[in-house]
C-alpha cells in the first residue's frame, strides 16, 4: 500500500520535536538573561525577559535610556536570540540631568567598574552637588570614585567625604562571577557614555572575561582612551583592541 502523504506525515511527527526545541531554547534566553550580573545587580531585576521563537521582548522600568541599551545589549548576543523587541520604560520621576538621574548614573558607574565599592559608597545630589560619604580600602580608591562622579554630565562639583579605612587594604569580591555578555554590554555602555568615545563605532565580544574590541579611532590616544575604558569594567581580564586610527 502506498502512503500518499508521506511528507506531510512526517511534518506532523517533526512539529512537536521542533516545537520542543524552540520552547526549550526561549527558556535558556530567559534564565541566561535573568541570572546575568547585569540584570541582577545594575538593573536590580526591573527588567522582565519573555523569549517567543528567540524573539525577545523586554519590559519593566529603568532610570534613564543608557540603562535600556545596557538591557537590550546584554539579551542581544545570547544564543538562540534573532530579534529584540524594548518596550521598556523611563522611569518619569527620574527627569534627564535631575539630582536623582544623576545619582543612578553614578551608581551604574560604580556597579560596573572594577576597584571601587558601590555597597560602601553612598551618593546623595543636591542640585547638581554630589555628596560622597561612605569607606574606601584606599586614598586611590576614594579619589577613582570622586573622578567618575566628575565625568558625569550636568554634575557642578563633587564633595569627596568617603573616610579611608585606616585596617589594612581589603580585596572585596562580588560572590560570583560576572558573565561574558553583562561585560560586553558594560564595555558599550562605558564607550557610549564617556564624552570623548561616545561616537565611536566599535564591535566589542568577550570570551572568558577577555574582551576584544574592533572597530576605527581619530587618534593613538583615542585607542588607547578605548582601552583603558574597556579595562576598567568589573570582570575584564584583558583586552584587545584591534582598531585601526584613521590616517
Amino acid at each position: 500500500m502506498k502512503i500518499n502523504n508521506l511528507p506531510a506525515l512526517l511534518v506532523l511527527i517533526a512539529s512537536p520535536i521542533a516545537l520542543f526545541a524552540s520552547s526549550e531554547t526561549d527558556r535558556q534566553i530567559e534564565v541566561a538573561a535573568r541570572a546575568s550580573y547585569n540584570y541582577n545587580a545594575v538593573l536590580e531585576n526591573h527588567v522582565f525577559v519573555q523569549a517567543n521563537d528567540g524573539v525577545v521582548t523586554l519590559t519593566g522600568t529603568v532610570g534613564d535610556k543608557d540603562l535600556k541599551a545596557l538591557a537590550e545589549d546584554t539579551v542581544r548576543n545570547l544564543p538562540g536570540v534573532t530579534q529584540v523587541d524594548n518596550r521598556i520604560v523611563l522611569d518619569p520621576a527620574l527627569a534627564e540631568h535631575s539630582d536623582g538621574w544623576i545619582a543612578i548614573k553614578l551608581r551604574t558607574q560604580l556597579l560596573m567598574r572594577s576597584n571601587v565599592s558601590a555597597a560602601n559608597t553612598t551618593v546623595s545630589v543636591k542640585d547638581g552637588v554630589v555628596t560622597l560619604t561612605g569607606t574606601a580600602d584606599n586614598l586611590a580608591q576614594k579619589e577613582l570614585i570622586g573622578e567618575y562622579a566628575e565625568e558625569i554630565d550636568w554634575v557642578k562639583s563633587v564633595k569627596n567625604d568617603i573616610v579611608v579605612n585606616a585596617a589594612p587594604a581589603t580585596v572585596q569580591t562580588l560572590g560570583e562571577k560576572i558573565d561574558d555578555t553583562s561585560i560586553t554590554a558594560q564595555v558599550k555602555y562605558a564607550l557610549l557614555t564617556h564624552r570623548s568615545t561616545s561616537a565611536l563605532k566599535t564591535k566589542v565580544t568577550t570570551t572568558d572575561g577577555v574582551v576584544a574590541v574592533k572597530g576605527e579611532a581619530g587618534s593613538e590616544a583615542e585607542k588607547s582612551l578605548v582601552t583603558k575604558l574597556a579595562e576598567s569594567i568589573r570582570g575584564v581580564k584583558s583586552v584587545t583592541n584591534d582598531m585601526t586610527v584613521k590616517k
